[in-house]
């Protein structure tokens, strides 16, 4: 998956990001993972306070909120072909 969105059960903000996440992958065909960090103490090192955090191909696309046009756009940018 291009897309990874790192949660934590709870998360208001987490529901958010998914909520967007959901209409990208409609509109786009593009799927994500949900990763929860609960009981990871690496992940929970890395992304603990930023949560909900998004990776868009192995790279940090944003943190908290999931802003939707520019998520399109960088995944039309980044598209193969």
């Amino acid at each position: 998956m291009r897309l990874v969105l790192y949660t934590r059960p709870g998360c208001h903000l987490c529901e958010d990001a998914k909520a967007v996440l959901e209409r990208v992958a409609a509109a786009t065909g593009e799927g994500f993972t949900e990763i929860d960090i609960t009981g990871d103490d690496e992940l929970e090192e890395e992304y603990g306070f930023r949560i909900p955090v998004l990776l868009l191909d192995g790279k940090e696309h944003g943190y908290w909120r999931v802003e939707e046009e520019r998520l399109r756009n960088d995944l039309r940018l980044s598209s193969p072909g």
